[in-house]
């Protein structure tokens, strides 16, 4: 097999990442946009020792679930993965990877419910990041650092067409240069936003220390964005994928959000970790609820706790709750956040679990909530929770295969998986969330 070969080949499964996989010549050749049951020409783009990444041509064969893309960037962009596909399907897709990762990775035997679908899969994105190049402001190709210029992406809340346009209208009246990442020159990176309810951040990326004609740029952006409440800039000088710097500044307005989960209220930073999707939040945590299935007896560690939301949630129901997280300023968050809620009953202290735990005085928690992030959690500090003898673990999780890792080892450690429930946080993409419950056998 070469570069440049065509074939046409039948679509027998799906990687991960949702890309189609065929064979051809014995290889299995990895099809982004090709349906499992299809059969397509493709045209090999790229070859390895023992698989093969093709580009889909055409669809001889098309499945009975290929559907028009809503999306009109669908098929150039790198962000989602399923708008070609009917939605059932996407959530069958879900709980099939959810579930094969446990079954394969994780050697568990357990049957994955329904995922839990969204009643939107449009407008439902509360955070963007969006590049600004020499190719237009908006999102990046697949495998690509290479800028696709979009007017309006459909997952993202409703104002970033009116920030975008903002921005770009400032860039060319006042003469801002985009960045250029292979130079490393120019000014502006990123435009960075969050929506709450009580506004929209709007945060400007740059290379540059300061922002130029940053007044004419609060002007516009008040001008074209209703729900504005604040304009921060982000210095970020380094070579570097991050998107943002450490040194924040305000422009205009205020630094912070303020949103709702359900009962709770919760304020916002630049940099707070926050779950994207409002309404489905709501569902993952009614979810963690009912895993914990809580009497208010309980003492609970909230572990990776971040700005307090999950455990917040839960505060109610609980004798007491204790946060840790190794995030500084997001333990000062989650301690305003429990004043904001009027949560009286909870400890926050700042390190790692691993660290912490054999320190913490007083009571051992009967339940013990897990958060982390995609690399899933340190052996050492699911072997710190397992000595604690906790009745229960809820594990909340975003990357399945590393999901079915740490259950694998938790399993060992003396707990039994009892529930798994996939939750579709991102809809139209490849992600999704779980939530997992754990007795002590």
């Amino acid at each position: 097999m070469n570069k440049n070969d065509i074939f046409e080949i039948e679509i027998t499964g799906t990687t991960d990442e949702g890309d189609g996989v065929g064979r051809a010549e014995g290889m299995a050749v990895f099809v982004p946009y090709a349906l499992v049951g299809e059969v397509v020409s493709v045209i090999i783009v790229k070859v390895m020792k023992s698989f093969a990444y093709g580009k889909l041509l055409e669809v001889v064969k098309p499945s009975n679930f290929r559907i028009k893309a809503e999306c009109e960037y669908f098929y150039k962009c790198g962000g989602c993965r399923f708008w070609n596909v009917e939605y059932e399907q996407e959530l069958e897709f879900k709980r099939k990877h959810v579930e094969d990762c446990i079954n394969r990775i994780g050697k568990i035997n357990i049957d994955v419910p329904k995922t839990i679908g969204c009643e939107s899969n449009k407008g439902y994105r509360n955070k963007g990041q969006f590049p600004v190049t020499d190719d237009g402001i908006g999102i990046y190709a697949q495998h690509s650092h290479r800028v696709i210029d979009v007017e309006k992406c459909i997952i993202q809340g409703e104002e970033n067409p009116a920030v975008l346009s903002a921005v770009r209208d400032w860039m060319n009246e006042c003469g801002v240069e985009p960045y250029n990442e292979e130079k490393h020159s120019g000014c502006v990176r990123h435009i960075y936003t969050r929506c709450g309810e009580s506004g929209v951040m709007v945060c400007i990326v740059t290379r540059t220390e300061c922002v130029p004609h940053g007044e004419r740029l609060v002007e516009i952006l008040r001008e074209r964005v209703e729900r504005l409440s604040g304009v921060l800039h982000n210095y970020n000088e380094k070579r570097t994928n991050v998107v943002l710097g450490k040194r924040f500044r305000t422009l205009w307005g205020e630094d912070y959000l303020v949103d709702s989960i359900g009962h709770c209220r919760f304020k916002l930073s630049p940099l707070s970790f926050y779950q994207v999707n409002n309404a489905q939040t709501k569902v993952l945590y009614d979810k963690v609820a009912e895993f914990a299935e809580l009497s208010g007896n309980e003492v609970v560690w909230d572990l990776y706790c971040g700005i307090g939301t999950i455990g917040q949630y839960l505060a109610k129901d609980v004798k007491k709750l204790v946060g840790i997280e190794v995030v500084p300023q997001a333990i000062e968050n989650a301690k305003e956040n429990a004043r904001l809620n009027g949560i009286e009953n909870a400890e926050y202290y700042c390190g790692t679990a691993e660290e912490l735990a054999p320190k913490l005085k007083g009571e051992k928690p009967d339940t013990v909530i897990l958060d982390p992030p995609r690399k899933g959690c340190e052996e050492s500090l699911l072997k710190t929770v397992a000595k604690t003898k906790a009745k229960k673990i809820v594990y909340v999780s975003c990357k399945p295969s590393t999901l079915a890792r740490d259950l694998r080892i938790l399993e060992d450690l003396g707990y039994k998986t009892v529930k798994v429930q996939p939750v579709d946080m991102f809809p139209r993409t490849h992600h999704v969330e779980c939530c997992v419950l754990l007795c002590r056998t």
